[in-house]
């Protein structure tokens, strides 16, 4: 049964089916289970009646003259004739079946049923087109030798039939002035049990659209909270990422001000009256190391932009860690050649056990080459004293841990900084190196997306300077 068939579904609807639908399939039921009752209701005194007939006229079978006679009184043949609506009908047999009182063409017992006269018999039978309720019994004569004698008293039934049509009006009757009355009571208590939904929808229409604050679960009933907890937790999820989003604009345009306006002041002064060539040579110069800085710091910001917004849910595949550093590395090596530094590799080789990784390659390497560009920028080096960068893959099968370290001679960083380097944009305070402040918090992004953890240390405590140590632990499968 489907009170509200449409295409989107409504709870109120299959609420109301499944409740209405067995109330509704249980009415024919319930009538053929009062009709039975009814039946049997109605035989009972009646059955009574013939029981108490049949041993009557019991009793008046005798023995006279050595034969078992049966006599009924005519005041006693009027009472049990005196019906207006049934027709009463009795028969007496002897053992041999001759019939010695009343209606030949009563029906006999069952073939199969065997006399006895220790209690009243009751059936169910037909005679002159009529059922019947037949109750019979045996009867022992008083005389030696003699066979059981059957006695037989039958009674159409109109009158049990009226008395269970009686009983099924009196029981059914008020179920169907009841049942519209269940109905609507039980509409009325579905209406009063969602109200709770509709008053939460109504408090969701009646925001605003920047209003991101959490639901209020506490008027809601207990089966929905876990759907306003979900709710929450994703305007939750959606401020923090509206909070990121305004954070990058406000940084990119923060970061982007100064090359612009280097960029600006730059041409200004090659446009100035009476600048020599040597000027103008001096400030295309600054325009380009402006121009390169701006490009860089826009790549960045676009890096920091794609981790933070969970661009490594996509295309998701197994990696190679040492292959991929590697390859950074190599990448790597004019750069680090141009600031005199001995960059290398120093772990397991690719395709090794225990380097591969589930992860997103694009930016795996863009961890590595962060972690690379970071060390270049803050290890000093002289063709004197070199600086010395070593990147490595470390596999722990036993631990099911694949490790990457980047590890530099630079001066370190202080323990009370070390939180701080991985904000966007934070600088060590007296340190020139060139850079944006953005390649940790990428690592760190990019990190996060993959499980994995980041941690700095010292590369040689024991040594001046103490060089700096980045460890980012991946968990393999």
């Amino acid at each position: 049964m489907r009170f509200f068939n449409r295409g989107q579904r409504s709870l109120f609807g299959e609420i109301l089916d499944w409740m209405l639908t067995p109330l509704l399939l249980l009415v024919p039921v319930s009538i053929s289970v009062t009709w039975l009752v009814a039946q049997g209701i109605a035989n009972r005194p009646f059955d009574r009646a013939l029981e108490y007939n049949v041993q009557t006229l019991g009793t008046l079978v005798t023995v006279q003259g050595g034969s078992v006679q049966f006599y009924l009184p005519q005041p006693t043949r009027d009472i049990m004739r005196a019906d207006d609506t049934d027709h009463v009908y009795y028969q007496v047999r002897n053992a041999e079946g001759d019939l010695l009182g009343g209606d030949a063409d009563l029906p006999p017992p069952p073939d199969d049923e065997s006399p006895s006269n220790e209690r009243v018999l009751i059936r169910e039978d037909r005679m002159r087109d009529e059922t019947v309720r037949v109750a019979y019994t045996w009867v022992q004569p008083r005389l030696p030798g003699a066979g059981l004698v059957l006695v037989q008293v039958a009674e159409t039934r109109r009158k049990q039939e009226v008395l269970a049509t009686e009983i099924i009006k009196g029981v059914l009757l008020p179920q169907f002035a009841i049942l519209p009355l269940a109905i609507l009571l039980i509409w009325l208590a579905l209406v009063r049990g969602i109200k709770p939904l509709s008053e939460l929808e109504d408090r969701i229409r009646e925001r605003k659209s920047d209003d991101l604050s959490p639901l209020d679960d506490s008027a809601v009933p207990v089966e929905v909270a876990p759907l306003v907890a979900s709710v929450n937790g994703l305007l939750r999820r959606l401020n923090e990422t509206i909070a990121t989003q305004r954070r990058f604009l406000a940084d990119a345009a923060h970061q982007l001000k100064t090359p612009l306006a280097g960029l600006r002041m730059q041409a200004d002064l090659a446009q100035r009256q009476g600048a020599s060539a040597e000027d103008l040579k001096q400030s295309l110069k600054q325009i380009g190391r402006a121009s390169i800085r701006a490009t860089h710091t826009v790549n960045q910001l676009l890096a920091l932009a794609r981790a933070e917004g969970g661009g490594v849910a996509v295309a998701r595949q197994s990696c190679d860690l040492a292959r991929i550093t590697i390859e950074v590395v190599r990448e790597a090596v004019p750069r680090a050649i141009e600031r005199r530094i001995d960059l290398g590799y120093d772990g397991v080789e690719a395709g090794a056990s225990g380097v591969m990784i589930q992860g997103n390659p694009t930016l795996l390497k863009e961890l590595v080459r962060n972690l690379i560009d970071n060390a270049i920028n803050y290890t000093p080096s002289s063709s004197e004293r070199p600086g010395v960068i070593t990147a490595r893959v470390l596999s722990d099968p036993f631990g099911r841990i694949t490790l990457l370290q980047v590890e530099d001679s630079g001066p370190g960083i202080a323990e009370h900084e070390r939180e701080l380097v991985f904000q966007p944009f934070y600088r060590v305070l007296g340190n020139e190196a060139d850079g944006s402040g953005l390649g940790l918090p990428i690592v760190m992004e990019i990190a996060r997306h993959h499980n994995a953890s980041v941690e700095l240390g010292d590369a040689r405590p024991d040594r001046q300077p103490r060089g700096a140590l980045f460890s980012v632990r991946f968990q393999t499968s």
